[in-house]
């Protein structure tokens, strides 16, 4: 005897119910990538266009009770701002931590600005820029 068989005919009665739900799982997740892509790309353009302070340590010099730091700074004509700098210690912990002002109509400004420290310092380092 033959056992009858329970699958429908091939094409015959349209998609299976799988077929739907796998078709229907891309749209969304194609949907939903398109719009990460977009919202990744709009914060990528806000942070590096908009920005108007930028700055590098170009040196630094260490010393007992202080570090003197040479800024290069670069922002728009007109916009006042601060950069944060630190300095640590050879242990990793924080000796001195001060905000310096820029303002005026110059684009480029090369500073030299004093970081005093609680105890040598054997590091600076560039923590940001702000406008205000």
């Amino acid at each position: 005897m033959s056992t009858a068989s329970t699958r429908l005919p091939e094409g015959r009665y349209g998609r299976s119910s799988d077929e739907r739900a796998d078709r229907t799982l891309k749209i969304v997740g194609a949907v939903l990538a398109v719009a990460l892509l977009g919202l990744v790309g709009w914060f990528g353009y806000h942070y590096v266009a908009q920005s108007e302070i930028s700055a590098e340590v170009i040196s630094f010099e260490p010393g007992k009770e202080s570090v003197q730091v040479h800024l290069e700074v670069r922002k728009d004509a007109g916009t006042d701002g601060y950069c944060t700098v630190r300095s640590q210690a050879e242990n990793g912990a924080e000796v001195g931590r001060a905000d310096f002002r820029f303002g005026g109509d110059a684009t480029r400004i090369d500073k030299v600005v004093t970081l005093r420290t609680t105890s040598p310092g054997t590091t600076a380092e560039l923590l940001g820029c702000h406008t205000g």
